[in-house]
């Protein structure tokens, strides 16, 4: 397989997964600043322009995080990416969409990236204010449904804690305060070698 991939973008979280699942893969950068999203090659893979994109053995080309995520879950039971019985699993994917739905596409997207969506400058101060807000209180839910449980997945990370790990990532380097449980949370994650390894294989 070959994962299609950018540095420090949403496609983190689906390189964890890989790792943790151990199959064996191949990684294309796209590089986001320089426009790579927009040439001819890559939207002949992905004609949304965007990552993550993961082409499969079979040929196909599966696009958007969750999609893919619960594929290499159900592809590979073995990894346990995510619970065996119906009402968990269904917890863990809600928990997953809100955290790309909302905590990503409602909140750090804009915090990021106001410039994608208004051009005026105090437009765009005005709406990284709101994507904080939104990536912040998003986070707090978030932590509360972590609780005191070291995963979101289960008994091991999964679908939700790949997803959960790339926004922290982003919300420290936006020095954007974290609970107690998600900074064990983020520290955890960082201690396995799949997460190391995702990391150190991403250009900076």
């Amino acid at each position: 397989m070959q994962l299609f991939h950018a540095s420090r973008s949403c496609s983190l979280g689906i390189r964890i997964l890989l790792e943790e699942i151990g199959v064996p893969h191949q990684v294309a950068t796209v590089d986001l600043s320089s426009g790579q999203q927009r040439d001819a090659a890559f939207l002949g893979v992905n004609p949304k322009g965007k990552v993550p994109a993961l082409l499969r053995d079979d040929g196909t080309v599966l696009t958007e995080f969750q999609a893919i995520a619960l594929w290499l879950a159900w592809q590979f039971p073995e990894a346990e990416l995510l619970p065996d019985d119906r009402d968990s699993a269904a917890r863990v994917i809600e928990a997953l969409e809100f955290i790309v739905g909302t905590v990503h596409m409602r909140g750090f997207a804009l915090a990021l990236m106001p410039g994608k969506f208004v051009s005026s400058p105090s437009a765009q101060k005005e709406l990284r204010a709101y994507g904080l807000r939104v990536a912040t209180d998003g986070l707090h839910h978030v932590s509360t449904l972590l609780g005191e449980a070291p995963w979101l997945s289960g008994s091991r990370p999964g679908v939700a804690d790949a997803a959960l790990f790339y926004v922290t990532y982003w919300a420290k380097a936006l020095n954007i305060d974290l609970s107690t449980a998600l900074v064990a949370f983020y520290d955890q994650m960082l201690k396995r070698p799949s997460v190391m390894r995702a990391i150190d294989a991403s250009p900076t």
